[in-house]
């Protein structure tokens, strides 16, 4: 119980991984100023009232990305700053306005209320490994991609990556930010994050394993794989632990859609799943992420197998999947 007396500030509560930060920090007894966009909903607070401790020491306050000041009250008094509120969804109209401007602004936005208040120890920003890994430089078995990796802005719009350039765009622009203003800050930079839900809604990368049921095909792509967990711990240690520094990549391991599928056959022989890939093509070679940063955390990742179990659990128990 290590938060004891300690005030911290989660933005964008009601996301999943958010949610789960907002849960740990609670079990470890820190009072949790949340931030949510409408406080009014449901859908975005009731899950969040309902966690062990939130009745004395969970506070909601409403903000919103792209309103200057809106976080003010929120970050008003306390020790540490999670900010995870970011977009992360696929399809998008305007990359710009979907996706690129609640990224960087918002993130400027926060950091900026964070400015104001001296009390503040710490920031933590949700990155991604999106921030990392897109450079052009070969990703295959013997690569090892670290915290030293950063993606190029100029290959990511040229490919039409917009999601991976909103995040590498926010996290640039936040050490500059922080640089210059003196702000303490470690960056979080998870791959594709799965497990148990704690939010009613069906959140992207769960939706990935999800749209595995039932079809004919997986996608020709290796991905990075961390139990959602695992990234909410590493928050917190990363908070707590002052010798804590500059990024961590947050990855249990880069495995191919054709290996997940393999996976969950396993645990799930009577399912349907894809027995094919989408494309003729060689497979997208899968390869390593440096866990030396994270280990000197403490965190002991948790096994893919047992995070893809978890994740069908809690999608079958909140209806999003049947079978």
């Amino acid at each position: 119980m290590s938060g004891v007396g300690k005030v911290v500030c989660v933005t964008g509560a009601s996301g999943y991984i958010a949610s789960w930060i907002v849960k740990l920090l609670l079990h470890r007894g820190y009072t949790v100023h949340a931030t949510v966009r409408d406080a009014d909903d449901p859908k975005k607070v009731e899950h969040l009232h309902a966690l062990d401790g939130a009745k004395e020491r969970l506070h909601i306050f409403r903000a919103s990305l792209l309103e200057e000041g809106s976080f003010d009250a929120a970050v008003e008094g306390c020790d540490g700053v999670f900010h995870t509120a970011s977009p992360f969804h696929n399809r998008v109209t305007d990359p710009q306005v979907d996706l690129i401007d609640p990224a960087v602004k918002g993130t400027l936005n926060v950091l900026n209320s964070c400015a104001k208040v001296p009390s503040i120890k710490r920031v933590v920003l949700t990155s991604s490994m999106a921030a990392v890994g897109y450079n052009g430089k070969p990703r295959t078995p013997e690569v090892i991609v670290d915290e030293s990796w950063f993606s190029d802005p100029d290959l990511c719009r040229e490919s039409k990556m917009w999601y991976i350039l909103s995040k590498t765009l926010a996290e640039d622009a936040a050490w500059k930010f922080v640089k210059e203003k003196g702000i303490d800050m470690v960056t979080i930079n998870p791959a594709m994050v799965i497990g148990a839900l704690l939010q009613p809604s069906l959140n992207t990368s769960a939706a990935a394993v999800a749209n595995l049921f039932g079809t004919e095909a997986y996608p020709n792509a290796s991905f990075g794989w961390v139990h959602v967990k695992d990234v909410a711990t590493s928050h917190i240690l990363a908070f707590e632990d002052p010798s804590a520094n500059g990024r961590y990549c947050v990855v249990e391991s880069v495995t191919h859609f054709s290996d997940v599928v393999k996976m969950l056959r396993e645990l799930y022989p009577d399912a349907t799943l894809p027995d094919k890939c989408a494309d003729d093509k060689p497979f997208v070679p899968s390869y390593q992420v440096s866990k030396e940063k994270t280990s000197s955390l403490g965190i002991d990742y948790i096994p893919l197998k047992v995070c893809l179990k978890e994740t069908v659990e809690s999608l079958k128990e909140k209806g999003f999947l049947s079978f």
